[in-house]
């Protein structure tokens, strides 16, 4: 037999490589219907799980080993994002002197899918000490950390997407689901709003969009402001000190009247009129545009861009100012 007759004979016993496309695709498949296995499964536990997070006076301590660990982290920020109170604990770092940071109050939401995590059932014995409630979600009701539980959410899997069926994947994805479930029934029980979101989210481009301009204007001392009869060398050094390039100017029921920015006194410099002898009343510029404090940002960014103009008035339905919001407190914020 050739060298080459002998490369192509298949080694007996050993498995033929399937593409990665094939793997990919069984993957997928086995995850997905992992997620799908516990819809039928929700019940009355799963609505005493949420009502006891939501009585919870404390915060909602997370905790697992290994890759349910790394889970749990990703639950606990799920969690404190959308209004429930709540962070991660190593359970090997707990038993190790950081269980002090559970107090009464609390309640605890462990994740294993064998449900015999040892670092794990080491902590039952001081929750129930403590009095502190235990959540558990595992892949078996009878398991030792389902029985010691309060209340048992069942995470069953046909097998995992490992092709060795070694792998934490299917369980771990399943896992996760029912946890973002659990966080998202808690979200809509307790009535959380765009706005709240936002409140969590202020440094971030999605909590931005969800922000009424009233939460990002320059108002009280930071709002450049004159009214009609203050002299222009003054209406230029509010201008100035404020940093804006833009002055609003008020009648005396502090209504907008108008305004004057950096480009209206250079049109009037050009015009040699002599600007330091006449009061802003003189000099504004009429029809200064304006919104609703109560409008969302992305309304505000669309009205500047629309116009090109890099500043609002913010002025409530009978004219009373109440700030400004200017381009750059909008920076970041994308339109779609």
């Amino acid at each position: 037999m050739s060298q080459d007759d002998a490369s192509s004979q298949k080694t007996p016993g050993k498995k033929a490589l399937r593409s990665p496309q094939e793997v990919a695709r069984e993957v997928l498949t086995i995850e997905a219907n992992a997620i799908l296995g516990l819809v039928p499964l929700l019940d009355e536990q799963f609505e005493r799980a949420v009502e006891t997070i939501r009585a919870c006076t404390g915060r909602v301590v997370c905790t697992g080993m290994g890759k349910s660990g790394l889970v749990m982290k990703k639950v606990a920020a799920t969690l404190a994002s959308t209004g429930t109170p709540s962070m991660f604990l190593h359970p090997a770092e707990a038993i190790h002197g950081d269980f002090g940071m559970i107090v009464q109050g609390d309640l605890v939401l462990a994740a294993s899918y064998s449900g015999a995590t040892e670092e794990l059932l080491r902590l039952v014995e001081t929750l129930k000490r403590l009095g502190v409630p235990l959540i558990a979600m595992t892949g078996r009701d009878g398991s030792p950390l389902a029985r010691a539980a309060e209340l048992h959410l069942a995470v069953p899997i046909d097998r995992e997407a490992c092709p060795l069926n070694l792998a934490p994947t299917a369980s771990t994805t399943a896992t996760l689901a029912l946890a973002d479930a659990l966080a998202m029934a808690l979200l809509e029980a307790r009535g959380f709003t765009p706005e709240d979101f936002a409140k969590l989210h202020p440094g971030g481009r999605l909590g931005k969009r969800l922000l009424r301009v009233r939460e990002l204007m320059h108002h009280s001392d930071a709002l450049p402001k004159v009214s009609v009869e203050t002299p222009m060398r003054e209406a230029i050094y509010e201008m100035s000190s404020k940093g804006l390039g833009i002055t609003a100017v008020t009648d005396q029921e502090n209504r907008l009247a108008g305004c004057i920015s950096d480009g209206d006194l250079r049109r009037l410099l050009e015009k040699g009129e002599g600007i330091l002898h006449l009061n802003a009343g003189d000099c504004m510029r009429s029809g200064a545009r304006s919104i609703d404090p109560g409008e969302m940002a992305p309304v505000a960014l669309k009205e500047m861009e629309d116009h090109r103009i890099t500043s609002l008035f913010v002025c409530e339905p009978d004219g009373q100012l109440q700030g400004i919001i200017h381009l750059h407190d909008l920076w970041g914020l994308e339109l779609f």
